[in-house]
């Protein structure tokens, strides 16, 4: 049976007769099985997504079905799922079951798509390799020694070995779009707010956004005209109304298109992705854009502001795990005689994984009475400058281009014990978080060892037609 790439190509199959849902669900299931190897999933919904399937034939039949009638996708261990598990890739979470669905999911549902299962991610989306998972890390499908980039690790990789047409992640600091670049497929930033996040398990509220990971800027593009829009469950979300994003276009002119210098030039970065880099931004130039380096004064500044503020945050939203409501709880020393106390420190010590309780640390430290306004705000307010040097290049600039990551994938365990140097490998996609613009990461050709390189566009807020156009031009 033939491995499908778009939803177009699986919508036309459909229509001919020549596969149906049913089938297709098979498929993937049968590649789930084969690909245990990559560690992809933590939980498949065999039965489940065969019902779904069934279902949606019937629909199909009956000209009835949604505008996901034929798609079947994951969703990363941080989304809720009425009455399915989510764990949030850490062991605190344990044996916990959703009590309601996440409203970008059931967005999705509404519109016949098929949920094959829930995806194997770093513990609390805190991570760059996705291995620090509860459940072990996700192995890359170009080369199993690699690491598939974090957060959402297991749903790029699940898109990359088609073990489902596309995956549902998160992205608080590149977690959709790193790991895209590290698989060779399309992770889809939106604007903050864009798509609510109720039933979103929460790492940095301010930060946090729902994407898609799928193999064309178009599917991507559908996943998340349909995910977006107001929700009364959500009063961050924008009420502007959602574009039709599948059908947009760039404007008849030529794009002023601005790049970071440090992207083409810095030693940081790796000479095949800067070569890469500039061989888009030649072609972007012979297509008779205008493409011109920038440099941000304050890019040295975005790490730091983002590790203080996300890791303030996740102190505050985490502080819920606590053993006594639900979840992991501490057994102590076989003994029924703990103190409240105690048990609060066993179980977040022994249910929280090391780099969950880092950032829980240096959140607390940044919040605590005596550094707060020397961590954390000053991060604010270089937070606030940061969005003020943007929006002036965007003055200027249709978009603003640079490589995904500065690397290729590394390998598993490279970096695991240095966490400046794993924190480094964001150090192009935390600006959309920190400052709330749209980004999407698309593929840019391979390294020599045919390693996946990925190429980022950032855009204003609520541009994200205009990034999927653009897109899809490039690719």
């Amino acid at each position: 049976m033939t491995l499908f790439r778009n939803f177009s190509a699986v919508q036309a199959a459909i229509k001919s007769g020549t596969v149906t849902c049913r089938q297709l669900v098979e498929q993937y299931l049968a590649r789930i099985q084969e690909h245990q190897h990559l560690n992809v999933f933590t939980e498949v919904y065999a039965d489940e997504a065969r019902q779904q399937a069934d279902a949606v034939d019937q629909k199909l039949a009956s000209g009835t079905a949604g505008r996901l009638a034929g798609m079947v996708i994951g969703i990363k261990d941080v989304l809720n799922y009425a009455g399915h598990e989510v764990k949030a890739g850490s062991q605190i979470l344990e044996n916990f079951t959703a009590q309601f669905t996440a409203t970008a999911v059931q967005r999705l549902i509404d519109e016949d798509v098929v949920i094959i299962g829930r995806q194997n991610c770093d513990e609390f989306a805190m991570g760059s390799s996705n291995e620090n998972s509860a459940y072990g890390p996700v192995r890359n499908a170009a080369d199993t020694s690699r690491v598939p980039g974090g957060s959402s690790g297991g749903s790029a990789v699940a898109v990359q070995a088609g073990l489902c047409l596309a995956s549902i992640g998160s992205d608080t600091g590149g977690s959709v779009r790193q790991p895209a670049a590290f698989c060779g497929v399309v992770g889809l930033k939106p604007t903050y707010g864009r798509v609510s996040r109720w039933g979103l398990i929460a790492y940095a509220s301010s930060f946090d956004c729902i994407g898609p990971i799928a193999n064309t800027p178009e599917d991507a593009a559908l996943l998340l005209e349909i995910m977006a829009g107001p929700d009364e469950f959500d009063s961050t979300v924008s009420t502007q109304p959602v574009a039709a994003y599948t059908t947009a276009t760039l404007p008849d002119r030529p794009l002023r298109i601005a790049y970071l210098r440090d992207g083409v030039e810095s030693e940081g970065v790796d000479e095949t992705i800067r070569e890469a880099t500039q061989r888009q931004l030649d072609t972007l130039k012979a297509a008779g854009h205008v493409v011109e380096p920038v440099d941000m004064s304050l890019l040295t500044y975005l790490l730091p502001t983002y590790y203080i503020l996300t890791t303030a945050e996740s102190s505050s939203n985490l502080s819920r795990f606590d053993g006594v409501r639900y979840g992991y709880r501490s057994r102590g020393n076989g003994t029924s005689t703990m103190d409240l106390l105690t048990l609060y420190k066993k179980s977040r010590t022994e249910g929280f994984g090391p780099e969950v309780r880092r950032r829980i640390l240096l959140g607390t430290f940044a919040l605590s009475a005596s550094y707060y306004d020397a961590y954390y705000t000053k991060a604010q307010q270089v937070r606030q400058l940061i969005r003020q040097e943007t929006e002036r290049l965007f003055t200027q600039y249709d978009f603003l281009v640079s490589p995904t990551t500065p690397t290729p994938a590394f390998r598993l365990g490279e970096k695991i014990d240095d966490p400046l140097q794993m924190y480094l490998t964001d150090i192009f996609t935390v600006q959309a978080n920190v400052i709330g613009y749209p980004a999407i990461s698309i593929p840019n050709g391979t390294d020599p060892s045919g390693l996946p390189i990925g190429f980022q566009i950032m855009a204003p807020p609520f541009a994200e037609g205009s990034l999927v156009a653009l897109a899809r031009k490039m690719m």
